[in-house]
């Protein structure tokens, strides 16, 4: 091949190229295979959202049982909180708390003989 048979033959492939990349409806489609393709796009579609909509409730559930447990335990912590703190007062005034001794000897820092 010589240098005008190669130009001649890259012509017809660009030429080729341009009218089969056209945007927009090919004329050899039928529209009764596009309804069945979107009649099922559609539907996949509302099955992806459905299922979006689930995980999207199962996280909130999570997060929601998450918030109430830490909750709890913030309770749980100012009640224990209070008590030490009442603890301290009777301490500084020379009392001895109900409830230090048995905390104590559960600890095994003091030993009844």
């Amino acid at each position: 091949m010589d240098y005008e048979e190669i130009a001649v033959a890259e012509e017809q492939n660009q030429a080729e190229r341009k009218e089969s990349g056209k945007r927009g409806r090919k004329p050899g489609r039928k529209a009764s295979t596009e309804k069945i393709d979107m009649k099922a796009k559609l539907e996949r579609s509302r099955q992806s959202a459905r299922e979006c909509r689930a995980r999207k409730k199962l996280r909130y559930q999570y997060l929601e049982e998450l918030v109430t447990d830490r909750e709890k335990a913030v309770v749980e912590l100012r009640h224990e909180l209070e008590k030490l703190y009442s603890w301290a007062m009777e301490i500084e005034a020379g009392r001895c708390p109900d409830g230090l001794q048995e905390l104590l000897e559960e600890m095994g820092a003091m030993k009844q003989e």
